[in-house]
């Protein structure tokens, strides 16, 4: 078993706990500066309604972080089981990472589409170079 790809798993697992903790700062904040009962947003379509997107956004990106990487994780674990991890699939793991934290950074401040898509899609195309590694690897 190799250990190498276990930080940036975790840095990931970190950001998704920083976003979700960001999410309720901004949540409860909005919600007690607006006096908006807890009960009012009894479902996601009533949350929607009733909180701006300013305020979504960070929930917006913890189901973001929910989703692709889940990928990411996986193919660390099965690399994290052989004997040696390649450098350059290392390095992916790192840029991945990187761009996640960017991707977050953008999402949950300023939110401005293209910039985010820009970093969200060099993630996807980082997450898709380290899963073809991968196969080539096990195949």
């Amino acid at each position: 078993m190799n250990t190498t790809l276990y930080a940036p798993m975790l840095s990931l697992m970190l950001l998704t706990m920083v976003v979700w903790f960001w999410l309720y700062v901004k949540r409860i904040g909005y919600m007690q500066a607006h006096k908006i009962e807890p009960q009012s947003l009894f479902s996601r379509v009533r949350l929607l309604e009733i909180l701006p997107d300013a305020i979504q956004a960070p929930a917006n990106n913890l189901n973001n972080l929910l989703e692709l990487p889940i990928i990411f994780y996986a193919l660390c674990l099965m690399n994290s089981q052989q004997a040696n991890v390649s450098h350059t699939l290392v390095v992916l793991a790192w840029a991945y990472v990187a761009l996640r934290v960017i991707h977050s950074l953008i999402h949950c401040t300023y939110n401005k589409v293209m910039h985010r898509f820009a970093v969200y899609s060099s993630s996807s195309l980082v997450l898709w170079a380290m899963l073809v590694l991968t196969i080539f690897r096990f195949v």
